[in-house]
């Protein structure tokens, strides 16, 4: 397998074409970004811990019969995918309020949602990433009503999975966001579930374990990402490594 040439650049990863077409090779770059790209910044050493995190939730996904487009880590920064043919979906899902729920809807922050919410937006930087609903997605092609009910069934298996996991390590999963891409006829899991894409919150301490330290300067980010990037790769409190 051999790098050919660049098919995509995102606010933090680049995506390339590779000599098998069924294989695509994705960077983390140190980029970081918040507010739709006003508030930029490059961090040294974020591309490596967003990666081992995400080729490792992208595992546990695989062992637990959800596929992905992981195949395997090539660097510290770089992991070979599956050439999905991706959908401008990002899907969110809510366990608790905070952000943007907050401030456009009538939640308190920290309000628990049971059962989680699903939050659909049109992965689009010129229309700057709107909130759909079922009958804009099928009105814009981007999805067929039994890919859509797959996509939500998935992300909440998801999340129940990701939640049950991250709760051993002291971690509450507030939200994330995930995406789609078809290969081969089937819906599989793409791009990244790292710090960048989840919002985590301590258990005891409410303290954030995610992008929210860089959105509000609430401390150091590379220090957050290093602490929560080992407790998630480390067994949980009172098993044996």
């Amino acid at each position: 397998m051999k790098q050919v040439d660049l098919l995509y650049t995102g606010k933090a990863k680049s995506v390339y074409r590779t000599d098998d077409p069924e294989v695509y090779i994705m960077k983390f770059r140190d980029d970081i970004t918040a507010f739709d790209g006003e508030k930029k910044d490059t961090l040294g050493g974020k591309g490596r811990y967003n990666t081992e995190v995400s080729s490792f939730f992208f595992r546990y996904l695989e062992d637990h019969g959800i596929r992905t487009h992981y195949l395997a880590s090539v660097e510290p920064a770089v992991i070979a995918v599956r050439s999905l043919t991706m959908i401008p979906l990002e899907v969110i899902v809510r366990n608790v309020a905070a952000g943007s729920i907050v401030r456009r809807y009538p939640f308190r922050e920290g309000e628990p949602l049971d059962p989680p919410v699903i939050i659909i937006d049109y992965k689009s930087d010129a229309h700057h990433d709107p909130m759909l609903n079922d009958d804009l997605i099928y009105a814009l092609g981007l999805a067929t009503p039994e890919e859509l009910d797959q996509i939500k069934a998935t992300a909440l298996a998801i999340n129940e999975l990701l939640s049950e996991y991250l709760d051993l390590r002291g971690i509450t999963l507030v939200d994330f966001k995930i995406e789609f891409g078809r290969y081969e006829g089937e819906i599989v899991v793409g791009d990244e579930i790292s710090m960048d894409s989840m919002r985590l919150w301590d258990k005891e301490t409410g303290t954030s374990l995610d992008k929210d330290v860089y959105r509000f300067g609430k401390g150091d980010v590379m220090e957050t990402y290093a602490a929560v990037a080992k407790r998630i790769l480390s067994p949980p409190w009172g098993e044996p490594a």
